[in-house]
C-alpha cells in the first residue's frame, strides 16, 4: 500500500513516479481519499520538477479510465474526429470547426472545458446563446451525434471524473502552466472519447500559456506522445498567438464572429485556423489524400452554407429555441 505524503515528497525531491504509483493517485483523487490540501501540494510538486514522458503517458492513462469511456456504433469507425487547442485570448475556433467538420460526414463529440487563466472557455461562449444547453449524459451525446454529427459539451460526470478535480484545483494553485499537467488533461478528455484521430492546436506567443515557439514545439510533442500511447492518431499544429484570434473578444461577440465565419465571412486569420485544423482531421482520418484536400472540403462546407445549417441544428439539438 502506498502512503500519499511518500509520493508527494518523491515527485517534491525530483524522483519519477511509477505508473502503478501514478495509478494509486489517481484512483485517491476519484474515491476522496485524498486531502484537498495534499491535492495541491502534489500538483505543486509536479509543477515544480515536471514529469517525464513515461510519467506523462501514465498519467494520461490513469486519468483517461478514471471514469467511463465512449463506445460508438461500429458504422462510425473511422469517422471520430476531435481538436483541443491550448488556449488563447479570442480563440473560437472549435465553434465554426465543429459543424464544418460534422458536415463533411464526420462525427464530432467535442468535450470542452471552461476558461483557465486568462484564457476564455469554449463552453462560456456558447453559454452566451440564450437557451444552450452544454450538460448532457453519455447516451444524450450519441443521440446528439446521430441527429447532427457534432455536440460541443462539458465533461459528464462519469468521462474522466480525475481530471475535473485537477482541471478545477491547478486555477487556484497557480498550476495551470505545467506541461504534463496541461498534456494529461487535453489528452485524457479525447482519449475517453474513443477517437480516430485529434488535432491540436498548440498556441505560443504573447497571448499564449506558452511564450514561445521552442516552448509549444516541446508541449506538442509531450501531447502527441502521451496521445498516440493511449491509441488516438494524432497531429500538432503550432500557430502564434502575438495578438487575439479575429477581431472580437468576450463571450457573445465571438459567438456572433464565428457565425460569419460559418457564413463564409469574418476574419482571414480565424478562417485559415478552421481550413488547417480541419484539413489535417481530415487527412488523419484517411478521408482525404493531403491537407490542402482537406481544408479544400472544410471550405466548400464554409461557402454552401452546410457548415452555418449544421451549428444551427446543433444549437436546437442543445435547447435553443428555433
Amino acid at each position: 500500500m502506498y502512503r500519499i505524503p511518500t509520493l508527494i515528497s518523491k515527485k517534491r525531491d525530483g524522483n519519477e513516479l511509477n505508473a502503478l504509483e501514478i495509478q494509486f493517485l489517481i484512483d485517491s483523487v476519484v474515491q476522496k481519499t485524498i486531502e484537498e490540501c495534499q491535492i495541491g501540494a502534489l500538483l505543486m510538486a509536479i509543477y515544480m520538477k515536471g514529469m517525464t514522458v513515461a510519467e506523462t503517458s501514465s498519467l494520461t492513462r490513469a486519468i483517461t479510465y478514471s471514469g467511463e469511456t465512449f463506445h460508438w456504433p461500429q458504422d462510425w469507425n473511422g469517422s471520430v474526429v476531435d481538436k483541443h487547442s491550448t488556449g488563447g485570448v479570442g480563440d473560437k475556433v472549435s465553434l465554426p470547426l465543429a459543424p464544418a467538420l460534422a458536415a463533411c460526414g464526420m462525427k464530432v463529440p467535442m468535450i470542452s472545458g471552461r476558461g483557465l487563466g486568462h484564457t476564455g472557455g469554449t463552453l462560456d461562449k456558447l453559454e452566451s446563446i440564450p437557451g444552450f444547453c452544454t450538460t448532457f449524459s453519455g447516451d444524450e451525446i450519441k443521440r446528439l451525434l446521430s441527429e447532427v454529427g457534432c455536440c460541443i459539451v462539458g465533461q459528464t460526470k462519469d468521462i474522466v471524473p480525475a481530471d475535473k478535480v485537477l482541471y478545477s484545483r491547478r486555477d487556484v494553485t497557480g498550476t495551470v502552466e505545467s506541461w504534463p499537467l496541461i498534456s494529461s488533461s487535453i489528452v485524457s478528455k479525447k482519449a475517453a472519447e474513443s477517437l480516430t484521430a485529434l488535432v491540436l492546436d498548440t498556441k505560443f506567443g504573447k497571448g499564449a500559456f506558452m511564450k514561445t515557439e521552442a516552448e509549444a514545439r516541446q508541449l506538442a510533442s509531450i501531447m502527441v506522445e502521451a496521445s498516440n500511447s493511449v491509441g488516438v492518431k494524432t497531429a500538432a499544429l503550432l500557430t502564434r498567438m502575438d495578438s487575439p484570434v479575429g477581431w472580437a473578444v468576450g463571450n457573445s461577440l465571438e459567438v456572433i464572429e464565428a457565425v460569419q465565419c460559418l457564413h463564409g465571412n469574418g476574419p482571414a486569420d480565424l478562417r485559415e485556423l478552421v481550413l488547417q485544423l480541419g484539413g489535417h482531421l481530415l487527412l488523419l482520418a484517411e478521408k482525404v489524400s493531403s491537407a490542402k484536400e482537406g481544408a479544400d472540403m472544410i471550405a466548400c462546407k464554409l461557402h454552401d452554407g452546410s457548415a452555418l445549417q449544421t451549428f444551427q441544428q446543433m444549437c436546437i439539438a442543445q435547447g435553443v429555441s428555433a
